[in-house]
C-alpha cells in the first residue's frame, strides 16, 4: 500500500489583524504610542482563522479541486501545502516534485526575459538546466510567445504573462502540480488549452490540485472535490455529491420570495420561488441545466388573468419576458388555487440575474414586483461574462479551395 503523495493533519492557519511590526523610523515617529502600549494600553489585534483543524489525503494521479466562496481558504491551504507560508497548528507534508501555480507569473521576475524567467522556475522547482531545456520547446509552443521570448517580461501583456507562467508549470516534470483560479483571466480557447493539458497531467499519472470558482471546469477535470467554508473542511468526496451540497448551501430558508399585490386585487400571491429540477429552491443553480419559475396564486373570483415572469440582467437588460398568454388563448380563469410553471432551458450565460412577476388582466395590474429574487447562476463564461445568451448556435460553413494570388 503506497503512502498518499499528500497528507494534511489537523493544519490551522492564523493572522493577527492589525498586529504592528515597526521599524526604526516608526518607533521614533510614533514615541507616544510605545509609551501608552507600555502602560498596558495596546489594543490585542484581531484574529483570523483562514483554516481550522483541515485535515485530508490526496493519492498519487488524483486530480483534486477545491471550491468555496471568497475567503473559505482555499489559497491559504495551497500556500501552505507549497510551503510559503507555516501552518499555525498541524502539519503538511508532500512527496515529489510540485509545479506550483498560484497567481499569474508567479516566481516570475520581471526584470528577466521569458527564457531566463523559464529556467529560473526551473530552478526553483528543483528541475536543472538539462531537465528545462528538453521541454523549453514544447513550453514556448503552449504559450505562443515565440516572437517575444527574449523580452523582458515587465513588456508582456496580462494574457502572455499568464499563458508562459501556466506553460511553465504544466510542461515541467512536477510529480505535484498545484493551480489556483488561473482561468479566470485567459480567453475561452487558453481556457480549453489549459483544461486540455491538465487532463493530459492526470493521464500520465501526475496529481493536480485544482482551486477555481468555475464549477464546470471542476466537474469535467476532477472526480473528487473538497469543499471549504471559512476555514473548515465541510465536504470531501465525489464530485457530483459535493458540488450538489455547495450549491445547496446557497439555497433560500423560506419557502419563496414574499409578493405583496395591489390593494384591492382578486388575488393573493402564495408563493414565488425558483428550483432546480430535483425540486430544491434556492438562488444558485447550474448554467448549464434548467431551472424552473413556479408562481402559487390564490384566486379569489374570476378573472381575466395573465402571468408573466421577467429575468435581467444586474445591470438592467431585459433578457427573458415570458407571458403565461403567449402560449394559452384562454385568460378568463375561475377562483381557485394555481400554480404556473416555467421552465428555463440552460440558455443564459453564468452570471447573476434578477427575476421579477407581473400579474394583471388586459387592463389592471395586480403585481409588478421588478426584482423579486435574485439568482446567481454557477458555471463557466468561455471568457466572454458580457453576453447574456449561450445559445451554442448550429454553424454551416461552405468552402471553396482558392489559390491564392490568382485572380
Amino acid at each position: 500500500m503506497t503512502s498518499p503523495v499528500i497528507s494534511v493533519d489537523s493544519v490551522s492557519k492564523r493572522y493577527l489583524l492589525g498586529e504592528q511590526h515597526s521599524s526604526v523610523r516608526d518607533v521614533v515617529d510614533d514615541l507616544g504610542g510605545i509609551l501608552r502600549r507600555r502602560r498596558g494600553r495596546r489594543t490585542p489585534p484581531n484574529e483570523l482563522w483562514a483554516l481550522r483543524d483541515v485535515s485530508l489525503e490526496v493519492d498519487e494521479g488524483e486530480a483534486v479541486g477545491i471550491i468555496g466562496r471568497n475567503g473559505a481558504g482555499k489559497s491559504t491551504l495551497l500556500k501552505v501545502l507549497t510551503r510559503i507560508t507555516e501552518p499555525t497548528a498541524g502539519a503538511s507534508r508532500t512527496r515529489g516534485r510540485m509545479g506550483a501555480l498560484l497567481e499569474v507569473g508567479t516566481g516570475f521576475h520581471t526584470e528577466l526575459t521569458g527564457r531566463e524567467n523559464v529556467f529560473l522556475n526551473g530552478a526553483i522547482i528543483g528541475m536543472s538546466r538539462r531537465e528545462v531545456r528538453r521541454r523549453f520547446d514544447e513550453i514556448v509552443e503552449f504559450a505562443a510567445v515565440e516572437q517575444f521570448i527574449d523580452t523582458p517580461v515587465k513588456r508582456y501583456s496580462s494574457g502572455m504573462y499568464l499563458r508562459l507562467a501556466f506553460a511553465v508549470a504544466a510542461h515541467l516534470d512536477a510529480d505535484i502540480m498545484v493551480v489556483d483560479e488561473v482561468l479566470a483571466v485567459g480567453d475561452a480557447e487558453f481556457q480549453r488549452k489549459c483544461l486540455a493539458k491538465m487532463a493530459e497531467v492526470e493521464r500520465s499519472g501526475r496529481t493536480i490540485l485544482f482551486v477555481s470558482h468555475n464549477i464546470e471546469a471542476v466537474a469535467r477535470l476532477c472526480q473528487r472535490v473538497v469543499w471549504l467554508d471559512r476555514g473548515h473542511l465541510v465536504l470531501d468526496g465525489p464530485t457530483n455529491d459535493v458540488v450538489d451540497g455547495y450549491l445547496s448551501s446557497s439555497l433560500e430558508s423560506d419557502t419563496g420570495a414574499p409578493i405583496e399585490a395591489e390593494a384591492g386585487a382578486p388575488l393573493i400571491v402564495e408563493r414565488f420561488q425558483v428550483r432546480d429540477q430535483d425540486g430544491r429552491v434556492g438562488m444558485v443553480m447550474r448554467r448549464n441545466e434548467p431551472f424552473i419559475i413556479e408562481v402559487d396564486v390564490l384566486l379569489q373570483h374570476e378573472v381575466d388573468l395573465d402571468v408573466s415572469v421577467v429575468v435581467d440582467t444586474v445591470r438592467g437588460g431585459r433578457l427573458l419576458d415570458e407571458a403565461w398568454t403567449d402560449t394559452n388563448a384562454q385568460r378568463k380563469r375561475p377562483p381557485g388555487r394555481y400554480r404556473f410553471t416555467l421552465v428555463v432551458p440552460p440558455v443564459l450565460n453564468a452570471g447573476d440575474y434578477s427575476v421579477g412577476l407581473w400579474i394583471g388582466s388586459s387592463y389592471d395590474t395586480y403585481v409588478w414586483v421588478e426584482s423579486a429574487i435574485l439568482l446567481h447562476l454557477e458555471g463557466e463564461t468561455h471568457g466572454r461574462p458580457e453576453r447574456g445568451l449561450q445559445l451554442e448556435l448550429r454553424w454551416d460553413v461552405d468552402y471553396e479551395p482558392v489559390t491564392v494570388g490568382q485572380s
